[in-house]
This record gives structure tokens, C-alpha cells and sequence, in this order.
């Protein structure tokens, strides 16, 4: 995963002899810079190019005009998700967005670091509290049985397999947290990545402590507090629906409580 930080440099544009794009087109991109809550934008021109995608923008400007600009990116292929960010005012995978797309009526493009989350530096979030909620949800896989059991069989066409099925694509790329309106109001809220994986624990046969993965889910900023808005359906890269595991969530404690009432 490649986050640069190095000496910050005094430049806020390309230089006038960098070449420019095919057409000889510049595109005007505002980048946020800072640390922590020391916010402010830099304005950059850039040369555009075809099938240009987001990261490359931000790689030619750490490359070509500002050596101190911090960022992350892994695959550029869009399989990590490490190089999510808010582009234009929404949270994209910048490596599978493609500048003509997104770029603003005025040619312009505007990029900033993923929202809900405290800020390293420039575009790098901490994503420490991000996946402690993880955690803090059950989402820890508890096996079952021990190391010499027989691998279990499971089947694809049962409806606890065909109720997370689509869930377990999730690679935790923060997008559906940076996007949630619950998270921005509660920070203490668990987000729909972390309830995603709870929702698809409780439905696995082989997890051993589903009990405790509902209670740690119900609780006061849990499952229940979703509005279901459905802003991380809407923004999730690879279409996945948390608000559909997340009211699964809540129907299943709700069920709880009612069998233990009854008892």
C-alpha cells in the first residue's frame, strides 16, 4: 500500500513546461491538503487525457507537482479499496472512476478525503476506529468444531447461504461508512460494513457464538439506530445492499426478545 508523505514542497500548480494532455486540454482540480482539522484546498492543472481515471490524476500531481501529496492505493484495479476518497462530494474508488465521468460542468474536479473518518494527512484517513466497530459488532469468525473435524459442507441453495450471499464481497473499503448519514449524526454508531459482516455471521451455520454477535448488534448505536436511508446502498463500488443485512439484523433481535418473553 503506497502512502507518500515526504518533505512538503511550495507547489500548487504544474509546472508550464510539463507536457500537457493529448488534446492540450488541462483539467482544474482542487485537492484538500492538511493534517488533522487544518483543512484547505490547492488548485492544480493537469493535463487531460483519455480513459483518465481519478488516481491517475492524483498520482501525476504527487508525481509531477507536488512530491508531498499523501495518498493511498494498492491494486489500481479496483479489488483493494484502498484508494477510496470523495470526489466531486461523493466517495468513489478513484482507480475505477474515470475523470469524464465525474469531472464538473466547469471542468473542474474537486477531491478530498473520505468523510466520518479523523484525517492523517491531504487524502489518508485513519482507518483505526473504522475497523474496531468491525470488532465491536461480532465480527470475528467463532468456529464450531476443532482443527481435526471434517470440513463442513456447505450448501449454496440453503437460506442462511442465499440470505449473505452477496454480503461476504464486502472488502471493507469504508465508501458505505464514509457515506452514511447515521455514522455523521453518531459516532458511535456501528456503520454498515461492520453490521454487513455481523448480518453475514449470524446466518453461518459454523459460527459458534451467534448469540453474542446479535447481542453485541442490538445494543444502543447497533443495528437499530440504522434509518435506512440507504446512502451505502446507493455508493457501495461493488452494489452490494447493507440495508437489506441491517434489517435482517433487526428483525432477528426482534424475534429474540420475543422468544425470551415467551419463555
Amino acid at each position: 500500500m503506497n502512502s507518500t508523505s515526504l518533505p512538503a514542497a511550495a507547489v500548487s500548480a504544474a509546472p508550464k513546461d510539463r507536457p500537457t494532455g493529448v488534446s492540450g486540454e488541462q483539467l482544474t482540480v482542487r485537492v484538500a491538503r492538511g493534517k488533522g482539522d487544518d483543512r484547505r484546498f490547492e488548485e492544480f492543472q493537469v493535463p487531460l487525457r483519455e480513459s483518465q481515471t481519478v488516481l491517475d490524476i492524483v498520482t501525476w500531481i504527487q508525481r509531477n507537482a507536488e512530491p508531498a501529496l499523501a495518498y493511498r492505493f494498492a491494486c489500481r484495479v479496483g479489488v483493494c479499496g484502498s484508494c477510496a476518497m470523495t470526489v466531486n462530494g461523493r466517495p468513489r474508488w478513484t482507480c475505477r472512476t474515470h475523470v469524464s465521468k465525474v469531472m464538473g460542468k466547469d471542468g473542474t474536479l474537486t477531491i478530498e478525503p473520505l468523510r466520518n473518518l479523523p484525517r492523517i494527512k491531504d487524502l489518508v484517513v485513519d482507518m483505526a476506529r473504522f475497523f474496531e466497530k468491525w470488532q465491536e459488532a461480532g465480527g470475528r469468525f467463532a468456529g464450531n468444531e476443532d482443527r481435526t473435524s471434517p470440513l463442513a459442507r456447505i450448501d449454496p441453495q440453503s437460506a442462511g447461504r442465499r440470505a449473505v450471499d452477496e454480503g461476504i464481497e464486502c472488502i471493507n473499503c469504508a465508501v458505505c461508512y464514509a457515506a452514511c448519514d447515521v455514522v455523521a449524526w453518531d459516532e458511535e454508531y456501528l456503520g454498515p460494513a461492520a453490521l454487513n459482516r455481523a448480518w453475514t455471521l449470524v446466518n453461518d451455520e459454523r459460527h459458534a457464538e451467534k448469540r453474542d454477535t446479535m447481542r453485541k448488534v442490538s445494543r444502543s448505536s447497533g443495528c437499530h439506530s440504522c434509518h435506512s436511508h440507504g446512502s451505502c446502498v446507493e455508493h457501495c463500488p461493488v452494489g452490494l445492499n447493507p440495508t437489506a443485512g441491517i434489517a435482517g439484523l433487526k428483525r432477528r433481535s426482534v424475534l429474540q426478545l420475543l422468544w425470551r418473553n415467551g419463555d
